[in-house]
């Protein structure tokens, strides 16, 4: 029994997904030019098709689950289940209009012609704003569409914001916030569930390791209560006496964004030897 996932054949979601199989043990032979591939150690393979395919293919069966961008799977509104949100590729489906504009409020956009690749997402916000436009369909380079008299105005996905920039518009309105989902056909047999329960619990152990580090270090018992209120752990952090009377070894978990802040503080209460571990994956 083999699970089949279908991903994103190029671009930022297909090589942030090929990092987390790979991160997950699902190794892959060489992917170039191939529509289909097995994983060598685990019981799945890989099916690369377009975005926007992919709503369909697992709703349909052609694939058992899929990884795909959450406004690609709004805007095709297939039959299928979000089993795990992602947290990575993330952006967000905005409303822009031209840089010169003078921009109040969505009244704005009140007989404007919009140029847009997600017609049912947009159609879907403006009659909950009421507000009537007309939506003109397109698909690629739909930022050039004001400046060349194709459209008032354009709807479309917006990561850093540097391509509304150069083509002189700005945002005004945020319709939607994406990221990658993981999507599931719905009627899985029993075998093919148990397969996707293994690949999300390998999933999560990456992900819980991510934006952490293992600290190790040496400390006076006379601090260990003041250190266990900056460095919790999971649970609680690991202590082991030392051969050196009133000293011990202390083991937990720091965040990366307070990493700094967390050594500063442990060297003020005296603790030496202080070692730092990347963590591959964390089984909570």
């Amino acid at each position: 029994m083999v699970l089949r996932i279908a991903v994103q054949s190029k671009g930022r979601l297909f090589e942030e997904t090929m990092e987390l199989l790979q991160e997950a043990g699902i190794k892959l032979n060489n992917i170039k030019r191939t529509l289909l591939i097995p994983a060598k150690d685990f019981p799945v393979e890989i099916l690369f098709l377009r975005d926007d395919d992919i709503p369909q293919a697992v709703a349909t069966g052609v694939a058992d689950i899929g990884v795909v961008g959450e406004n690609e799977f709004v805007e095709k509104n297939e039959n299928a289940d979000i089993v795990k949100r992602l947290g990575f590729s993330k952006c967000r489906l905005s409303l822009a209009i031209p840089k010169d504009e003078d921009y109040q409020d969505i009244k704005w956009f009140e007989g404007k012609k919009i140029a847009t690749s997600y017609p049912f997402i947009l159609k879907k916000y403006l009659k909950k704003q009421n507000i009537n436009s007309e939506i003109h369909i397109i698909t690629g380079s739909v930022e050039i569409s004001p400046s060349i008299g194709l459209s008032d105005a354009i709807f479309d996905i917006v990561s850093s914001g540097g391509t509304l920039v150069s083509n002189r518009l700005k945002e005004v309105e945020v319709v939607m916030r994406s990221e990658a989902l993981l999507i599931a056909a719905k009627n899985l047999s029993r075998e093919k569930k148990d397969i996707l329960d293994e690949l999300i619990f390998r999933i999560e152990a990456v992900q819980n390791a991510e934006g952490k580090k293992y600290v190790l270090l040496n400390a006076p018992e006379d601090k260990l209560n003041e250190i266990f209120d900056i460095l919790p752990g999971m649970r609680s952090p690991t202590v082991t006496p030392l051969a050196t009377k009133g000293w011990c070894s202390v083991q937990s978990v720091v965040e990366d964004k307070r990493f700094w802040e967390v050594i500063n503080k442990l060297k003020g209460l005296g603790a030496e030897g202080i070692l730092v571990l990347p963590i591959e994956k964390m089984i909570l």
